[in-house]
């Protein structure tokens, strides 16, 4: 029975949130073409990450570990990754379609000399088993295409597009088998390595919020920001903004959401005077529910949200603001 290697990824032993998500499409890709899952953990708090993903039916944790791996380096964990697929005879290896994990599986592609295929929406066989082709949707050209492609390798290179897979534990949870692979490395792998962090923010992020409340060129200046920043926090949840905003200079990059900024995929994503431009909607077109606020009733985000309001952003988000303070006022005082 073939293997399939899935890389977890993990910040020091703190899971990514497409982690499970992966690994969950991970385990039906396996399952459907009669493979055996394993998932790789590199690096340091590889351990406290073996307990987390368990339930989510990998047949052996591998814990990748080694002097060298004291943080995120694409070379050596690409070397290690390599040395490990070799080690299990993997058959197919795959990763999250992020930035980390499609720079890791781009170096596996160079030093395997093999095609690697990123962002798959669906995975099949063409015929049994996992041994021929395997014919893939993939996102291309920052979500506005959809691409139906052929692979053809003896050991199948993928990144699976995030979110494209809800997390959901294995049916038959836990028992996975827990082992240690020590890789050779040398210092060719320390070519590329994060040697210094700097915390430049606490709390709630972007990409982790439950709720973003994001603005546009509506906004108007980075003072229109401010109510916008005020529903967010009424929410419990971060202010996002489109790429114009940012090249403005009315936010910083990091608030940037989109095809070159963050994806995000919150409960709520509110978008404020935002036209809706492809690259920005690749970067939050898995959010749950959608509120345009706009005064074009045209625009496409206008057009592809759940809900929208076709009104002066301006005068909405403040009510939306009161609206929300005086419900949880009446609650308060009938609770």
């Amino acid at each position: 029975m073939s293997v399939f290697l899935y890389m977890v990824e993990h910040d020091r032993g703190r899971i990514e949130e497409t982690a499970l998500g992966g690994l969950t499409g991970a385990r039906l890709l396996a399952e459907a073409m009669g493979a055996r899952l394993q998932a790789a953990v590199i690096g340091e708090g590889a351990e406290a990450v073996a307990g987390e993903i368990d339930p989510y039916g990998p047949e052996e944790i591998h814990l990748v570990r080694h002097p060298m791996l004291t943080d995120y380096g694409p070379d050596a964990w690409a070397d290690s990754l390599v040395q490990l697929a070799a080690s299990v005879d993997a058959a197919a290896v795959m990763a999250d379609g992020t930035d980390r994990g499609n720079e890791v599986m781009a170096q596996l592609g160079a030093r395997m000399d093999l095609a690697m295929v990123a962002n798959c929406l669906e995975i099949e066989a063409d015929g049994a088993g996992d041994g021929g082709d395997w014919l893939m949707t993939r996102v291309r050209w920052g979500g506005s295409l959809h691409e139906r492609a052929r692979l053809s390798a003896p050991t199948k290179l993928v990144t699976l597009a995030p979110h494209s897979t809800e997390a959901a534990p294995a049916p038959r949870p836990g028992g996975g088998r827990v082992s240690m692979f020590t890789p050779s490395l040398d210092e060719s792998a320390l070519t590329t390595m994060v040697l210094d962090r700097v915390t430049v923010s606490e709390g709630i992020t972007l990409a982790t919020a439950p709720v973003v409340v994001s603005g546009g060129r509506g906004v108007g200046s980075v003072e229109g920001f401010t109510i916008l920043e005020e529903l967010a926090d009424l929410l419990g949840g971060a202010v996002g903004c489109s790429r114009v905003v940012t090249n403005n200079g009315w936010k910083n990059h990091k608030f940037q959401v989109g095809q070159t900024g963050t994806v995000v995929a919150p409960d709520l994503y509110i978008a404020c005077g935002i036209s809706g431009a492809i690259q920005h909607w690749v970067g939050m077109m898995n959010a749950k529910n959608v509120l345009a606020i706009n005064i074009d009733p045209d625009a496409p985000m206008v057009t592809k949200a759940d809900w929208a309001v076709i009104a002066d952003l301006h005068e909405v988000v403040p009510a939306i603001t009161a609206e929300v303070t005086r419900r949880r006022g009446l609650a308060r005082e009938t609770g």
